[in-house]
């Protein structure tokens, strides 16, 4: 099988590690770096050993596969190009600025017949996909992301910067339409909300309380659900799954025993998964795990929390 022509469009913090992750692949060759700062592209650029571009136009008909690293406000024009000349994409979160802006790239990818792939990288936590085993639904789930502040990516708001990782794993595991959001949030430190928290709703019955911050003294990701018959947390950062079930046999009589499993999953390398998710998705015409679809529910969902924030 031919190697696929792939490309980074943005050379800053994230951006470098995705054209790392396309140097290590065998089945792929990084054909160039590309970064309106002509520096940061070539520094990038040279130490994979390949092309420094300053206008990814340049590229748009020669390569297979490209990663939109770029800020969000830039995340549509961008993708659209590359998606209108045949492109497969693998954006960024989140998706786009609007769900407007998201829909008419769906339409493009569909329309093209290419891969339009978002950006999510906490799917690919190992810990994540262990959940994918669980077969029953959750009742209640409460999330925290919470971390120190970072001045990179203060361009959006903590909903959309932070929260909507978890907004997208929760609505991938419910898997049910939001009847009502109730929010609130603050800025502190910068002129966007950088503490917010959401209670979701779904139709189903589902109720999902999520926090996040981005001024916190710590870091933490956790996650926990409440199902009929057990109990489940689970730890981002450290990969760790906690499982409470109810057992056969009794801790009091009539009570139930509660049976615990604990797993714990080895380090891994979360965005060299998604690239090569991607990458054989292109190759083998498989789904991505979270299609351009599943980025635009995340969106829209954070955007009706923000505006809920806007208008308190």
């Amino acid at each position: 099988m031919s190697k696929l022509k792939c490309a980074v469009i943005g050379a800053g913090y994230l951006g470098k590690f995705h054209a790392e992750k396309y140097a290590s692949l065998k089945n792929c060759e990084l054909v160039a770096v590309v970064d309106i700062n002509e520096e940061a592209a070539r520094q990038v650029a040279e130490k994979h050993g390949t092309q420094a571009l300053t206008d990814y136009r340049a590229l748009l008909g020669q390569i297979d596969a490209v990663s939109i690293v770029v800020p969000t406000s830039y995340h549509h024009s961008v993708s659209k190009d590359f998606l209108q000349a045949g492109t497969h994409v693998l954006v960024e979160k989140p998706i786009t600025v609007t769900v407007e802006e998201a829909d008419e790239l769906i339409a493009i990818a569909k329309e093209r017949n290419v891969i339009l792939q978002v950006g999510h990288l906490e799917r690919f936590n190992p810990a994540v996909r262990g959940l994918e085993t669980l077969e029953e639904k959750p009742l209640f789930i409460e999330s925290h992301r919470l971390s120190p502040f970072n001045p990179r990516a203060n361009d959006v708001s903590v909903v959309l910067d932070l929260m909507i990782h978890d907004i997208d794993i929760i609505l991938a595991l419910v898997n049910s339409e939001i009847e009502k959001i109730d929010a609130s949030g603050t800025a502190v430190l910068t002129q966007g909300t950088d503490i917010a928290n959401a209670r979701i709703t779904f139709k189903n019955g589902c109720v999902a309380n999520v926090t996040a911050s981005r001024i916190s003294m710590k870091m933490e990701r956790k996650m926990r659900m409440f199902r009929p018959s057990s109990y489940v947390s689970v730890d981002f950062q450290n990969r760790v799954l906690v499982k409470h079930n109810t057992g056969d046999k009794e801790m009091f009589p009539g009570i139930p025993e509660i049976v615990t499993e604990e797993l714990t999953f080895e380090s891994g390398d979360a965005l060299l998964e998604e690239i090569k998710h991607f990458v054989n998705c292109i190759q083998t015409g498989e789904n991505p795990l979270v299609p351009g679809e599943a980025g635009r529910k995340a969106l829209a969902t954070a955007i009706e929390i923000t505006k809920f924030l806007t208008h308190r």
